[in-house]
């Protein structure tokens, strides 16, 4: 059963946190992100937020424009919460802040991410938000089992949401 949690709030993600959010990504993730991914990550502004509980920070988002094939895309690089926080609406907040800009910026065409293959409550995760897997990378993966990736999207009509059905 979820625990009842402090409310969640985003804050920005700063030169004076940044540490945070390199110890929660090294927890989080199977991977490990260079220098240059937070260096990038001080420049997008909206795009990337710390999650705290309180004071704690419990989650973070980043994400980037990305043009593919004449597609205007947000891309999620990273969302993620530490594990004792996973179903008490971290990830939704997270989720809802990145759904709420391509909205409001309507320019976008699609959100896209990429999920390891074995992660099947990722998967879950953003298929209740009308995500669909629209391709498998082999090999995007260096140094971790499975290394293969499925890209999800969601599309977004006019650079609007479309319904989930």
């Amino acid at each position: 059963m979820p625990v009842a949690l402090p409310r969640i709030e985003l804050g920005d993600i700063t030169p004076h946190n940044i540490k945070q959010l390199k110890v929660l990504n090294q927890v989080v993730f199977p991977v490990t992100y260079n220098d240059k991914f937070y260096k990038d990550v001080l420049d997008v502004g909206e795009l990337a937020k710390l999650a705290f509980s309180i004071d704690i920070v419990v989650g973070a988002v980043c994400c980037r424009t990305d043009m593919q094939e004449g597609q205007r895309k947000l891309y999620i690089m990273t969302l993620g919460c530490l594990g004792p926080y996973r179903r008490c609406g971290v990830g939704k907040k997270l989720l809802d802040h990145v759904m709420k800009i391509a909205k409001d910026d309507g320019q976008y065409d699609a959100i896209f991410l990429h999920v390891q293959i074995s992660n099947d409550e990722a998967l879950q995760f953003y298929n209740k938000f009308g995500f669909k897997i629209i391709d498998t990378k082999q090999e995007y993966y260096k140094r971790i089992e499975p290394a293969d990736a499925y890209v999800l999207e969601r599309s977004l009509k006019n650079g609007k949401l479309e319904t989930v059905s």
